[in-house]
């Protein structure tokens, strides 16, 4: 397990409200559409970042984290494993606070670099699960 519950219960109450949510785009057959409505119901800012750079849920859409011109929190991932390692180091070099890896999103290499630099990860686990837990 990636994330203790410690770890998932910190990321959802205590690093902030600005997700980056990367893979997110305005289809809403995608699950990365479903988990930011959810996110945005417990009071999360959802920031899109997408190539297509896309409005989604009323907030404006970013082609890259590098981009986003304000800081932030938390970036959720919903990129193909073979691709997220790079996105964890993005969020490192942008400063967010944690990195959180969706359901079938697996990179231990990540998961090292990312806790070696100091910020809290989360892999393999949906945080639309988890915040409802916590209420």
């Amino acid at each position: 397990m990636y994330g203790d519950d410690a770890t998932v219960r910190k990321i959802l109450t205590e690093s902030g409200d600005t997700w980056a949510v990367v893979g997110l785009s305005s289809n809403r057959q995608r699950a990365a559409y479903g988990v930011a409505q959810v996110l945005q119901r417990f009071g999360k800012r959802v920031v899109p970042v997408h190539p297509k750079a896309e409005t989604v849920h009323g907030e404006q859409g970013y082609a890259s984290l590098a981009d986003i011109p304000f800081d932030v929190d938390v970036v959720d991932v919903f990129v193909n494993s073979d691709l997220a390692g790079a996105v964890a180091d993005e969020a490192v070099a942008k400063g967010a606070r944690a990195v959180w890896f969706q359901l079938g999103v697996v990179d231990e290499e990540a998961y090292a670099r990312t806790r070696a630099a100091g910020v809290d990860m989360v892999m393999n686990r949906c945080p639309a699960i988890e915040i409802p837990r916590l209420a």
